[in-house]
């Protein structure tokens, strides 16, 4: 994180609210897919540090986590644990909270590291950073300085911390649709921060810089077409791990792999 995040003036969750009819109750256009080792351990980290709300828990035989969701503010965190096809991926989250302090406080006291302490930053935030037991990284937040706007914010909103971030900006357009709320850059053209929009939610990116270094991750995007995106996305770059097909858990789904590693599970609720 940087004092550029100060240029992101309309704040990462301004987005206008839109009405929506192919997304999964529950979720946002953008969520955070957590792969892990020890799934069942990092839902209690949630519930413990960011008093997170156990939505849906699907266990395997062996009780290992194959898909479950823990409800943070108004956003969701979506998990598993690692396997084979899928390895543990740790990711970076930009979190904000009613309380950084205290979050912080419960962040530590159930396992985390500290990254820095709470403090009133030049962007505008008071904000801390921790790095949980599974390795990923918790930039808790709260508004100090500026307002969000009448929808308020988006509790949860993945960071992806990028080498050569510019060119993710042009991807997430072309790709997704994207609007860019904010991307601040140096007179190198170097992006410090970035807020982009795709569909009712945001995620933030950088450029890799210092401790904060790239961490492909996954990545739920929900659109009202799986097919038309799919299809966009590998015309722009990305690589195709799974073709579109019906989800029985009522989704058309798709997945991408773009060009810095991060999955991106594209998907359409068919409401069944």
């Amino acid at each position: 994180m940087s004092e550029a995040a100060a240029a992101s003036a309309t704040g990462p969750g301004q987005a206008q609210a839109r009405t929506v009819h192919y997304l999964r109750p529950g979720l946002t256009s953008i969520t955070p897919y957590v792969v892990v080792r020890g799934g069942a351990q990092f839902m209690a980290f949630l519930k413990a540090a960011f008093e997170g709300t156990e939505r849906l828990r699907m266990p395997t035989p062996d009780g290992s986590i194959m898909h479950a969701e823990v409800a943070i503010g108004n956003g969701t965190i979506e998990l598993s644990d690692g396997s084979e096809a899928y390895p543990a991926a740790p990711c970076a989250i930009h979190l904000y909270v009613e309380d950084a302090d205290a979050t912080y406080a419960r962040a530590v006291q159930a396992g985390a590291t500290s990254v820095y302490s709470v403090t009133d930053q030049p962007w505008g935030d008071r904000q801390g950073a921790v790095k949980d037991q599974f390795g990923n990284h918790w930039y808790i937040a709260k508004p100090i300085a500026w307002t969000p706007g009448p929808e308020g914010l988006r509790s949860v909103q993945p960071f992806l911390h990028l080498r050569e971030a510019h060119k993710m900006v042009a991807f997430l357009e072309a790709a997704f649709g994207a609007e860019a709320l904010s991307v601040a850059k140096s007179a190198e053209g170097i992006v410090l921060h970035g807020t982009m929009r795709i569909g009712n939610a945001t995620l933030e990116i950088d450029e890799a810089h210092g401790e904060f270094q790239p961490m492909p991750c996954h990545l739920h995007v929900y659109v009202p077409d799986t097919d038309a995106v799919y299809a966009q996305a590998l015309r722009v770059g990305a690589t195709s791990i799974e073709t579109p097909q019906d989800k029985p858990y009522g989704d058309r789904a798709a997945e991408v792999k773009d060009a810095w590693g991060n999955s991106w599970f594209i998907a359409t609720h068919l409401g069944r």
